[in-house]
């Protein structure tokens, strides 16, 4: 016990005094907090640039732009004349959409024939793109059902009659969890936790063989008296202790700052924090284990952490991925914590809810751990093989 509290104490202190260390742990994490979460500060898309191409010029078509106008997601900056124009001014970053009247469409809806109206969107803006078509399509879909409704009435209907020959299904729509589509409250949290798995994973590949860069891997064996076990735990402890205060400056400044987060769900979120956190020291530490060479095992740490957003299923569905890249999700773990953290972080259930992704977290950790310690203790061996060479040549 006295030797693992020495080699946490001196792995603080190697962490206080190194700058690869600090820098990363410390200093990188709270600037790159703040960065995220300031690119994010408009939190919502409203008033998103919008045309209008009306060939009809009607009292319905006017009647559907006042309409548009109300809306707080569109902002009417453009009148166009030609679909060329409207793709022109997409591909220029202009307008993120436009909606188009045709011809002749109050005389074939007075006439009961068919009109369509097409709407124009970016997609290349994914977000904005749907935003755009869910304001348009309740504006239409509201406009046609008011139309049909006045002839009705006119025709001596009943209001309420003729309501339900207009719009005989009612549809209501609860967005949960996001519903105003919060960038800031979305992403930041995922961005901020996928860096957090990054830097943990990094700053702990360097625990074990930057010793041998620094040249304290005697040090450290004296240290430990050649206890890999203390070695490997003490270590764990230090870096850990160390994510915990990035954890307090994400839940208790960051989150708080820019009035984002689930602050009921803190104490679960810091569950799946810590079991992140211990996976991913793991990880490094095997690493750590395995390559003496630094700038190798950063190399293989690098590689490893890079896509691990892209393959998580935060912004695209893992199930549609190739099946490949299903298992290769499969085998970070950052993909299982974010499959918790929807749970009771977004959603704010209990626990119990994320137990298959707490126990796979830990799956990483009985994994990595005795691995790391395997691989570690020929190093510490060959030291030992050093000692005793020296001795017996005395």
């Amino acid at each position: 016990m006295i030797l693992m509290i020495n080699i946490i104490i001196r792995e603080w202190k190697r962490i206080l005094s190194l700058k690869v260390f600090y820098l990363v742990m410390l200093v990188v994490p709270v600037a790159l907090f703040f960065f995220y979460a300031l690119i994010y500060q408009k939190q919502d898309a409203k008033n998103l640039a919008f045309a209008i191409w009306d060939e009809d010029q009607s009292a319905i078509s006017r009647e559907l732009i006042f309409l548009l106008e109300q809306k707080e997601t569109l902002q009417i900056t453009r009148r166009v004349s030609s679909e060329a124009e409207v793709k022109k001014l997409i591909q220029e970053g202009k307008i993120l959409g436009a909606v188009h009247f045709p011809a002749n469409m109050q005389k074939n809806i007075y006439s009961r024939h068919p009109s369509t109206v097409t709407l124009y969107t970016n997609a290349a803006a994914l977000v904005p793109a749907k935003l755009v078509y869910k304001a348009v399509a309740e504006v239409v879909i509201t406009g046609s059902t008011g139309i049909i409704l006045q002839k009705l009435v006119k025709t001596g209907m009943k209001p309420d009659q003729a309501m339900a020959i207009a719009n005989p299904i009612n549809l209501n729509t609860y967005q949960l969890y996001n519903p105003t589509y919060n960038y800031q409250e979305y992403l930041v949290p995922g961005l901020i936790t996928v860096g957090m798995q990054m830097i943990l994973i990094i700053s702990s590949m360097l625990a074990l063989n930057y010793e041998w860069l620094t040249g304290t891997m005697n040090e450290l064996f004296d240290s430990s008296k050649g206890s890999v076990i203390a070695v490997i735990i003490g270590k764990t402890i230090a870096h850990l202790a160390i994510s915990w205060i990035n954890f307090i400056i994400i839940t208790g400044i960051i989150f708080p700052f820019f009035d984002i987060g689930v602050s009921a769900a803190t104490g679960k979120f810091f569950v799946l924090y810590t079991m992140l956190s211990l996976a991913c020291i793991g990880i490094g530490m095997f690493i750590s284990a395995l390559f003496k060479d630094v700038m190798l095992s950063g190399d293989v740490a690098l590689f490893y952490t890079s896509p691990a957003f892209v393959f998580s299923g935060f912004t695209f569905p893992r199930w549609a991925m190739p099946w490949y890249d299903q298992y290769y999700a499969l085998i970070m773990p950052y993909t299982s914590f974010l499959d918790g953290f929807f749970k009771v972080y977004y959603m704010n259930l209990p626990l119990k809810y994320a137990q298959g992704e707490v126990t796979k977290l830990l799956l990483f950790c009985v994994v990595m751990y005795p691995t790391a310690m395997l691989l570690f203790k020929r190093q510490f061996n060959s030291i030992k093989d050093e000692k005793e060479t020296a001795t017996i040549a005395d």
